[in-house]
């Protein structure tokens, strides 16, 4: 299902980095005291009273004409276009300065719902100090701290409570499946192979797809939505504002899609970016499938059993998914995407018995003693399986800190070895017996 997106805006140096960190609840964002050292948007994703959204923190906007400021501006307004809610936030040390009132008139432009939020309130006592941000006209101040946390709970309230209504399925009688990749490895072309038809336009130029485009069909009665998306590559590399809407609108898809296919350029072989690029189908816990596009174009005297497997010890990761070399130019291998999309999504959605499920967490257990950790030895008592895309399983047991993460790869192993996984991520949890 789609993801509510928040986007933190504000001038230099107002703390938004920090906000941002506190509401992830990790430091993903740079933080320093230098204005302007976020220049890119940097995404995550967030939970609060059990609802998920993405959160985009932007670069400061400000008046001077500083260095790479044209393009902050630029990625600040696309993100507010995209947002479902804006967060202002502003410095409450300072007070309102001209740089938060050259932001505020662009707010006041949009349709969009706006909280304003004043950020370096770093004790309670100074809660109430927020009466002059009510002349921005953007109505009530909330005051908050990044640093210390405060007041950050009331302003994820508010900003839970602005999202969109969650839906359980867009496509309740279809299969959603997502093509990834980076710029210029064939997904467009893919699709209109898939669908038998120049349903996308196709250029052999890096980025002609900007926006994502779906496209229900049906194929031997199962219904489809192919949502061909534009071409991902690693943040820092992304300048562009076109990019980076581009980039958000990729993000987005993935989060629509119940399975997505990575697809990688067989002419260039396997490289970093790629790896990037699954990384985002990985964070979204989607079931996955490779496909290994222009096999026409490989290297002379490359084999396929060699190009899978440096592709496996490239991405050790996700070596559950099924792997296809196609080529989209002259249709060969292409018949065999949708039987492993089909199947990615049924492993997603695949439920173990219970009775099964604890007898081989037992036998696990027996045939492999877990290991010492933490001062102690971990024993799982029972195990159930509470939810599907991913298939989640919780081992209750006495100690989850008793938890060592080899283990976890151990049993995770043994349940893919007794029910069918492929193309589908496995999320264990651990939870202490009372």
């Amino acid at each position: 299902m789609p993801l509510g997106l928040v986007a933190l805006v504000g001038a230099p140096n107002v703390g938004k980095s920090t906000l941002f960190n506190r509401m992830l609840g990790k430091r993903l964002s740079i933080v320093e005291d230098t204005p302007g050292v976020t220049r890119d948007r940097l995404y995550g994703t967030a939970e609060w009273l059990t609802r998920k959204f993405r959160i985009v923190d932007t670069g400061g906007i400000e008046i001077k004409k500083a260095p790479f400021q044209e393009e902050i501006r630029a990625q600040a307004t696309i993100a507010m276009e995209e947002a479902d809610v804006i967060v202002f936030v502003v410095d409450g040390k300072v007070g309102i300065t001209s740089d938060d009132m050259a932001v505020a008139k662009l707010l006041y432009q949009t349709d969009k719902p706006v909280l304003l939020a004043v950020n370096k309130i770093d004790n309670v006592e100074s809660l109430s100090d927020t009466t002059e941000f009510y002349s921005l006209g953007l109505g009530d101040p909330i005051a908050c701290s990044g640093s210390h946390g405060i007041g950050v709970g009331d302003l994820l309230d508010k900003i839970v409570n602005l999202l969109p209504a969650e839906e359980d399925n867009e496509f309740p009688d279809a299969i959603a499946f997502s093509f990834i990749g980076r710029p210029n490895v064939g997904k467009s072309s893919l699709t209109n192979r898939l669908l038998k038809e120049d349903r996308v336009i196709v250029k052999d130029l890096a980025g002609t797809t900007r926006d994502s485009i779906d496209t229900p069909f049906t194929e031997d009665g199962q219904n489809y939505v192919a949502i061909d998306t534009a071409g991902l590559v690693k943040k820092g590399r992304i300048y562009e504002a076109v990019d980076k809407y581009a980039a958000l609108r990729a993000l987005a898809a993935i989060d629509r899609s119940q399975v997505a296919v990575l697809v990688i350029d067989a002419s260039t072989g396997v490289i970093d970016q790629d790896r990037h690029v699954c990384g985002y189908a990985l964070d979204a816990k989607k079931g996955i499938v490779v496909v290994v596009n222009k096999w026409d174009l490989a290297p002379k005297g490359t084999q396929q059993q060699d190009f899978e497997a440096d592709l496996r010890k490239r991405f050790k990761f996700i070596d559950y998914a099924k792997v296809i070399f196609v080529s989209a130019a002259t249709g060969r291998g292409v018949e065999k995407i949708l039987p492993a999309v089909k199947q990615a999504y049924e492993s997603c959605s695949r439920r173990a018995s219970t009775s099964i499920l604890n007898q081989i967490i037992q036998d696990a257990q027996a045939m492999n003693p877990t290991p010492e950790f933490n001062h102690g030895r971990l024993k799982i008592m029972y195990a159930s399986q509470v939810s599907i895309f991913p298939p989640t399983f919780v081992m209750f047991c006495n100690d989850p800190n008793f938890v060592h993460f080899s283990y976890t790869r151990y049993l995770e192993n043994q349940l893919r070895d007794s029910f069918d996984f492929t193309g589908s991520p496995i999320h264990i949890i651990y939870r202490q017996r009372n």
